[in-house]
C-alpha cells in the first residue's frame, strides 16, 4: 500500500505539481493508510489490509465519517476525497485496481461562500498612507501589498519570485505558477515605485547579514520568506488600516481581478493576468461583480430602500 501511495505521488511530481497539492495529497493519503489498516484490524476477517482490491466505497466512506468526526471542516474532507480519487484513477492505470470505488462516495457539498473583496477606495487608503510604525521591513512590506494587488499573484508565486525575474524594461514579473507555467505579470507605476524604494534597503539587510540572496523578498535574516510569513505581514496592515481581520494575501488575488472587471477589462485578458488554466475560474469574478452591483442598487435605488 506504501508504494502504491509512493508511486502515485512520484507521478504528481512528474506532472508539475505543486509543492502544496504534493504535500497535503500526502497527508490525506498516510491518514488513509492508516484508517484502512486500523479498519482491518478492527474486522474479525481481517481482510485486506495491505490490498488495494480489498477497497471498497463502504471503506471510503467510513474514512470520510471518520474525518466528520475529528471535526475537518466540508473543504477538507473534500480535499481528501478528491486524493483517493486521484490515487485510484493511477492505480487503475497500472494496473493495481480493476476500478476506482471512490466514484460512488458523493463529495461532500461546498457552501457557495463568495469572499469579501475590499473596495479600490479602502484599498487605495492602505497603499497611499504609510504602514504601521510596527512594521518590521516596511519597505519590504509595502511591495508585498503593491505585488500581490498590483500584479494579482498568488503568494507561492509571490515567495518564488527572484531578483532576476524583474524585467524592468518591460515593466513585468516572471511568475512560475501552477504547474510551473511560466506568465509575465505586467505592474504599473506604484509597484515600480515600491521597488525602488526597496531595492537598496533589501542591499543593507544582505551587507548586514553578509549573505547574498537570490529571492526578492526576504525576510530580516536575509532567507526567502513563506507564504505563512506572509500571510502574517498582510493581516497585521489588514488590522492596523481597519481593514477586516479575515484578509489575507487571496483576497488582495480576488480584489485584483474583481477590480479589473468592474472597470471593464474583458475575462479573456483577467484569465491571462491571473494565470488560470480555465476561464470557468475566472468567471467567479462575474460572480463577486454581480454581487457589488446589488448592493449598490439596495443602497442606492429609491425603491429599493
Amino acid at each position: 500500500m506504501e508504494r502504491g501511495i509512493a508511486g502515485f505521488l512520484r507521478s504528481l511530481e512528474q506532472k508539475n505539481a505543486s509543492a502544496h497539492t504534493l504535500k497535503a495529497y500526502r497527508t490525506d493519503l498516510e491518514q488513509f493508510a492508516a484508517y484502512l489498516g486500523q479498519d482491518a484490524a478492527e474486522n474479525a476477517r481481517g481482510r485486506g489490509a495491505r490490498q488495494w482490491n480489498a477497497v471498497d466505497h463502504v471503506s471510503i466512506r467510513g474514512f470520510l465519517a471518520q474525518l466528520y468526526d475529528r471535526g475537518l471542516s466540508k473543504p477538507s474532507i473534500a480535499r481528501a476525497l478528491a486524493a483517493v480519487r486521484s490515487l485510484f484513477r493511477y492505480l487503475a492505470r497500472e494496473g493495481m485496481v480493476k476500478q476506482n470505488p471512490a466514484l460512488l462516495v458523493a463529495t461532500p457539498r461546498l457552501p457557495k461562500k463568495l469572499p469579501r473583496v475590499p473596495t479600490v477606495e479602502e484599498l487605495n487608503r492602505v497603499l497611499d498612507s504609510p504602514l504601521p510604525e510596527r512594521a518590521a521591513f516596511p519597505e519590504r512590506d509595502r511591495l508585498i501589498f503593491e505585488l500581490l494587488y498590483g500584479c494579482g499573484i498568488r503568494n507561492s508565486e509571490l515567495i518564488n519570485i527572484n531578483l532576476d525575474h524583474i524585467r524592468s524594461g518591460q515593466q513585468a514579473i516572471l511568475v512560475r505558477g501552477k504547474g510551473k507555467k511560466e506568465r509575465l505579470a505586467p505592474f504599473a507605476e506604484p509597484v515600480a515605485a515600491a521597488l525602488r524604494e526597496y531595492l537598496p534597503a533589501r542591499q543593507r539587510l544582505l551587507a548586514e547579514c553578509k549573505k547574498t540572496a537570490a529571492a526578492l523578498i526576504v525576510n530580516r535574516r536575509g532567507a526567502r520568506l513563506t507564504t505563512r510569513s506572509v500571510g502574517r505581514i498582510v493581516k497585521a496592515i489588514a488590522v492596523a488600516k481597519g481593514l477586516s481581520p479575515d484578509l489575507h494575501p487571496h483576497t488582495l488575488r480576488h480584489a485584483f481581478g474583481t477590480h479589473l472587471l468592474e472597470e471593464g477589462a474583458d475575462l479573456r485578458s483577467i484569465q491571462e493576468l491571473l494565470g488560470h488554466e480555465r476561464l470557468a475560474t475566472t468567471q467567479r469574478y462575474t460572480q463577486l461583480s454581480t454581487r457589488k452591483v446589488m448592493e449598490v442598487y439596495d443602497e442606492t435605488h429609491p425603491r429599493a430602500k
